[in-house]
């Protein structure tokens, strides 16, 4: 399942199109690693550990490590030349079948080092979209790699496929002849063409449905992979779904109730895991996945606190929710996983650099009622609990507080309604004071109003 998706688009040339493709798959490889560490990654005690847990992901089985500190990549070999040497005696030492680098190579570079090592290589991306691949379950997962694959590809076509002879020429075939490669490059634009139509179907559909759960609340998990999104899920809702101690565990978004004090059930969503430098053709694929995140009132997102790279994972989520446009939306920053840090200055030091996060364990339960109530706390800055008195016969206005805000209780006095709701502190500007009275909840008549309504409701 992890190769790329190639059959699907090619299946009406001529030829077994599977022995024309090359497999990106790793399941049950013999595997080198290699990495060019820039001044970050050189300060990391295992730079290449992340990596080793996408290959084993995958199914490799992870054999050596090579890396080099260079302020920028050869061109022709992305490493150096001792090092791509160096490189081609691991291999040989231990038998591997692919090589798997920590960083994108085009692909020339690609190529020069299949050509030099004499085994396959993948680059980062690549990998990841293996994975994606072998852990899609639903049809919306399953276009989505599809049409990252496919875009990925096409740049490559050239070194996956051997088949490059003009096509044999025969009655009523005479001409210059093409490519073969020319008609593949045309097959896979098409089913391109095709995928991102069908995700924009699913997209709009996928909006249409998130919004219209505008009376509920909404709070979406977001976080690097594996720091533990799915057992919180659990923790809070008491669901079962999977939760591996693998990279990439969800891909698909699960929502379930949550019973949050002073709110009642909100809707909580757990979101596929975030990394670095993720590929970002996988992001905009995955576009209508992560609508639940696009549209949520609240994030909680959930960071590794025993991970020496809790940094980096929680600065690559913030540049991924900048990448999707959501990094205004309120969040809260939970440390997870607190109880396997052994060191408590550690701790200490993390909280030193997060002092607003709310540490947890999702596992053992620790710090989970803190942070039910932070999250209503956060909720509520967002929101405004207010009464909004008017008259009974303008149903306009009151179809719009039910609309648009959560109605909590009608008191009807005399000729007047007085409507308890909470509402977005957005939307109460556009509330037209001619036509209503708004007070803070539990504020009496002769109480200063809170608000400068300056819009007419709708």
């Amino acid at each position: 399942m992890g190769h790329l998706r190639l059959v699907k688009a090619l299946g009406s040339t001529r030829g077994n199109v599977k022995d024309r493709t090359r497999t990106n798959s790793v399941d049950s490889e013999r595997a080198v690693l290699a990495g060019l560490l820039d001044r970050d990654a050189a300060e990391i005690e295992h730079p290449l550990r992340e990596l080793a847990g996408l290959a084993e992901t995958a199914g490799a089985n992870v054999l050596a490590e090579i890396t080099q500190r260079r302020e920028t990549p050869d061109q022709t070999t992305y490493l150096g030349r001792g090092k791509v040497a160096e490189l081609k005696m691991l291999v040989e030492q231990h038998e591997a079948d692919v090589v798997i680098f920590d960083n994108d190579l085009s692909p020339a570079q690609t190529r020069n080092l299949e050509k030099a090592s004499g085994v396959k290589v993948l680059d980062r991306s690549e990998l990841i979209l293996d994975i994606f691949a072998a852990r899609a379950r639903t049809h919306e997962a399953r276009l989505a790699v599809e049409l990252a694959q496919l875009e990925y590809s096409l740049p490559r076509l050239k070194r996956m496929w051997t088949h490059l002879s003009r096509l044999k020429m025969g009655i009523g075939m005479r001409g210059p002849g093409e490519k073969q490669l020319e008609v593949d490059r045309r097959l896979v634009e098409k089913r391109i063409h095709d995928l991102r139509q069908e995700l924009a179907v699913i997209h709009a559909r996928r909006e249409r449905q998130v919004a219209a759960r505008h009376d509920r609340r909404t709070v979406s998990l977001v976080g690097y992979t594996n720091a533990g999104k799915s057992t919180l899920l659990n923790r809070l809702t008491g669901s079962d779904e999977l939760a591996e101690d693998k990279l990439f565990a969800t891909l698909d978004t699960r929502t379930r109730r949550w019973k949050l004090p002073g709110w009642g059930p909100v809707l909580l969503s757990d979101t596929v895991g975030f990394i670095r430098n993720l590929p970002h053709r996988l992001i905009a694929s995955f576009k209508a996945t992560l609508e639940e995140t696009r549209q949520a009132d609240l994030l909680l997102h959930v960071a590794d606190a025993s991970s020496d790279e809790v940094d980096r994972q929680i600065a690559a989520v913030r540049s991924v929710l900048a990448e999707l446009g959501v990094e205004d939306t309120d969040a809260l920053l939970v440390l997870n996983k607190c109880d396997a840090i052994a060191d408590p200055l550690s701790l200490e030091r993390l909280l030193d650099r997060y002092p607003h996060a709310i540490t947890i364990s999702a596992r053992s339960g620790e710090g989970i009622e803190r942070l039910r109530e932070a999250a209503s706390e956060a909720l509520a800055r967002k929101f405004q609990d207010i009464d909004v008195e008017l008259s009974p016969a303008n149903g306009r206005l009151l179809a719009w507080l039910d609309a648009n805000g959560e109605v909590l209780s009608r008191q009807f006095d005399d000729e007047r309604v007085t409507v308890h709701c909470r509402i977005p502190g957005s939307l109460v500007g556009r509330i037209n004071p001619a036509e209503a009275t708004i007070r803070p909840h539990g504020a009496t008549a002769d109480d200063k109003e809170a608000s400068t309504p300056d819009m007419a409701a709708g």
